[in-house]
């Protein structure tokens, strides 16, 4: 009953609804005055036949032959009265059987089917809601941070003013509130004096608006947001905002220190106080063709080996485990270990001969920001770039402009001689061709890729890609480390650090004894002791209950890790 009467409410209050109303109200009003006239009528003609009948048995015989019914039951006999008769008999064909329920649909079920979609999406959140999670965009980076977000049950509300948008989110199960976000009275209902963090992924005005909004009614949320232009974090910063990212300068500079050539240190995925996670691509470099036995990395420099990626599957480190090509390492160390293994079994590839230089495919800025990068690093680069405006303020003789699906633009930019490509477009369907174009052209050559949804990660690894870069998981993985300041979020794909203390289950076993990665899939990087941190800790060392443990893996391994120690 309180839902149907939410529905009545809104049904009647709308002003919409209220003008369709006026609509039926006239057609009907019409239509009684066709009934009446047209009863009148029939008792005038059934005189003039010399026959009478009651008021009531006129307006039944109008209403049997405007609804086509046509029971027979009462007739005229002159040419005068069939002639009425067929009048009366397609003005109802027209009146009830095509326009009455034309406008009926149109203004009354219509209207009351959306009114009952828009009653089931809230606008207000329930009192009991706090320390929540307030997103004001549906976009890649907001889906991927509910994905998080819901995997450890933080609660959300999503905003939005689009009731079908509001409607499909919810069938999908999303936590859906309708409400302008241009509106004080939409952060009220939403409870922000209780939510835990705003997040304002909208295009730089609408933010700017936003968050002016927000600061008229609380002036302490932190607030979260993307900048598209350089120019307008000023701006955001001003309006109220606590943080103001650019990720897509962040993209490409992850992109670019993902190319051989960087060095490790400046490579770092994530970061846990002095314990350093990175990755080092194989290829080229001595550890081709080994174990990682025959390799002895931890031996030599210090550095674990955390496992391996192929192809954007990550598998644990085995010692069997053979190297390729192909394979990305995933180290965890010290600063001083990365860089003793960077001396050890690095690659020399920064020379300035030309023939080091990276291609990157697409002038926007993701690409002019891996391009900033590479020459931080001292590495030669050429853009591949279709639009000329795009390199009005730029250095000229590093672009080459033409479409990069051309292969005659590919060879000018250097194809046949580079030892990187960087896939910078803003188009995922152009990311994977191009991918695909550049493996076939070069089977041997380094391809790092920016997707932009995640479902598209997978494709690029089959389309050839070494590496790839998610814009959603990037961003979300920054913004939900402001949630969680004391968990690591990795930029790259498919890999988590989580805490928890050993317990039972490792009390009194050594790391080696506890059998963890073999079953689990999970590594120990570091563990926490009386206040110390001991990054890599040795197989033999014994664990004790408090001890605080730091483990990688994937999300798989660490729902194993769960059920092996409960």
């Amino acid at each position: 009953m309180k839902t149907l009467a939410s529905q009545l409410i809104f049904f009647f209050r709308h002003k919409t609804a209220q003008r369709n109303f006026a609509v039926l109200w006239k057609f009907f009003t019409f239509l009684f005055f066709v009934i009446c006239l047209y009863s009148v009528l029939f008792h005038v003609l059934m005189i003039y036949e010399g026959r009478d009948f009651s008021w009531i048995t006129g307006v039944y015989w109008t209403m049997t032959v405007m609804s086509t019914l046509g029971f027979g039951d009462i007739t005229f006999h002159s040419d005068l009265g069939l002639l009425f008769t067929m009048i009366v008999l397609f003005s109802g064909v027209l009146f009830l059987l095509i326009m009455l329920p034309f406008i009926f649909i149109q203004f009354f079920y219509t209207p009351w089917l959306e009114a009952q979609e828009r009653a089931k999406i809230p606008r207000v959140l329930p009192e009991h809601m706090n320390n929540h999670v307030i997103l004001t965009s549906h976009d890649p980076i907001s889906i991927r941070l509910i994905e998080r977000l819901t995997k450890y049950e933080i609660p959300y509300a999503l905003v939005t003013p689009d009731h079908q948008l509001a409607n499909e989110l919810h069938d999908l199960g999303y936590m859906v509130v309708i409400g302008e976000p241009d509106k004080p009275s939409t952060y009220e209902a939403l409870r922000i004096a209780d939510a835990s963090l705003v997040v304002v992924t909208n295009d730089d005005l609408i933010s700017t608006n936003i968050c002016f909004t927000i600061r008229e009614v609380d002036g302490v949320v932190p607030i979260v947001t993307n900048a598209d232009r350089e120019h307008s974090i000023d701006i955001l910063e001003f309006s109220g905002n606590t943080s103001v990212f650019q990720f897509t300068n962040m993209l490409g500079t992850q992109l670019a220190k993902r190319t051989q050539g960087v060095s490790m240190t400046a490579n770092i995925i994530g970061r846990f106080e002095e314990l350093m996670i990175t990755e080092m691509p194989v290829k080229e470099s001595e550890l081709v063709g080994k174990t990682l036995l025959e390799a002895n990395i931890r031996s030599l420099t210090g550095v674990t080996a955390i496992g391996l990626m192929q192809k954007g599957i990550f598998s644990p480190s085995a010692p069997n485990t053979i190297m390729t090509g192909d394979t990305i390492l995933v180290l965890s160390g010290t600063v001083q270990q990365l860089k003793t293994f960077e001396d050890r079994f690095g690659v020399d590839c920064c020379g300035p001969d030309a023939t080091n230089h990276v291609l990157i495919l697409g002038g926007g800025r993701v690409g002019l920001s891996a391009a900033k990068t590479l020459t931080e690093h001292g590495i030669n680069y050429r853009i591949v770039e279709k639009r000329p405006l795009k390199v009005t303020y730029q250095n000229e003789e590093q672009f080459t402009i033409g479409d990069a699906a051309d292969i005659n633009t590919l060879e000018a930019a250097g194809i046949k001689t580079a030892r990187s490509v960087i896939v910078t477009t803003h188009s995922d369907d152009m990311n994977i061709y191009l991918t695909f174009y550049c493996r076939q052209l070069r089977p041997d050559i380094q391809i790092i890729s920016r997707s932009i949804l995640e479902r598209n990660v997978s494709k690029l690894h089959s389309a050839g890609a070494d590496q790839v870069m998610s814009y959603a998981s990037l961003g979300a993985g920054t913004i939900f480390q402001l949630l969680r300041p004391n968990e690591v979020s990795l930029f790259t794909e498919g890999l988590i650090v989580f805490n928890r203390k050993a317990g039972t289950y490792f009390h009194g076993r050594s790391i080696m004894e506890s059998g963890v990665r073999d079953k689990t899939g999970c590594s120990i990087v570091a563990l926490r002791r009386n206040g110390r941190l001991q990054v890599s800790p040795e197989p033999e060392t014994i664990l004790v209950a408090n001890d605080e443990l730091i483990f990688i893996g994937t999300a798989d391994n660490e729902e194993l890790f769960l059920r092996l120690t409960q």
